[in-house]
């Protein structure tokens, strides 16, 4: 159960971090060759790569507290 989790964790943090680069370069081609278009595109991205990031994994992977 624990690979599955690393594979969860590496899936959500490769996920998230695709999303951030690609935000970042439709970023950089909004201040350079497409001034709108870039923007309006990079906005989702960065929502959807902080929505990656702050995804919760499942309840098998979550650290239990130990004071039950």
């Amino acid at each position: 159960m624990k690979n599955l989790c690393i594979i969860e964790r590496f899936s959500k943090m490769g996920l998230g971090l695709f999303f951030l680069f690609a935000a970042f370069g439709f970023i950089l081609s909004g201040m350079t060759v497409l001034p709108i278009f870039g923007f309006f595109v990079a906005l989702p991205l960065l929502f959807i790569s902080c929505y990656f990031f702050r995804a919760h994994l499942n309840e098998n992977c979550s650290i239990e507290d130990a004071t039950d």
